[in-house]
């Protein structure tokens, strides 16, 4: 069986990242803070690329579930940045039609439009937002309020500062997902 090779060179040409360089050590999945929700961890994620597995990939839930915290990149030892790779691998999704779970892809659009509101995630908003457009009122409520009950989801967001550099980010670069 021939590995098509097409799909990495699109991701690697689109991203900027050298897959060829992944070794499979997995310090990008054990440092994910996601990748225990994710159905491929970081590094799954970066062999199924380098077989060929587009709609594998492109209909995963992990490409949705990643935060982009950079932790993946910081910890690997060839710099491969998974976060620009997921990023791309959205984008890709998106223009191929591959989105499979309409509420994943909700969720990542109120956890970013929450940084763009107010330049960083306020998780009671974002929350919020999301419960009121996927309708899905129940799911989570008990680890939720006990979370909410420990202080670990305030109820008002706190300030930051350069708010307005955040802004004029998005204003250059946002584009809103259509789901």
């Amino acid at each position: 069986m021939e590995i098509d090779r097409s799909f990495a060179r699109e991701i690697q040409e689109r991203s900027g990242q050298n897959l060829e360089l992944c070794y499979q050590c997995l310090k990008c999945s054990v440092g994910c803070p996601t990748a225990r929700y994710m159905d491929y961890d970081p590094n799954a994620l970066i062999r199924l690329i380098q077989y060929g597995q587009r709609e594998r990939v492109l209909k995963s839930r992990a490409i949705w579930l990643c935060v982009s915290c950079w932790t993946c990149g910081t910890r690997c030892p060839n710099e491969i940045d998974m976060g620009v790779i997921m990023d791309t691998l959205r984008e890709m999704a998106l223009e191929g039609g591959f989105v499979a779970d309409r509420n994943i892809v909700l969720l990542h659009q109120e956890f970013v439009d929450s940084i763009r509101r107010m330049g960083r995630v306020h998780e009671a908003t974002m929350l919020a937002f999301y419960k009121l457009k996927s309708r899905d009122f129940m799911t989570d409520l008990g680890p939720g309020m006990k979370l909410f009950l420990k202080g670990k989801i305030p109820l008002f967001p706190s300030r930051i500062r350069g708010i307005d550099e955040i802004r004029r980010i998005f204003e250059k670069t946002y584009k809103p997902l259509k789901i």
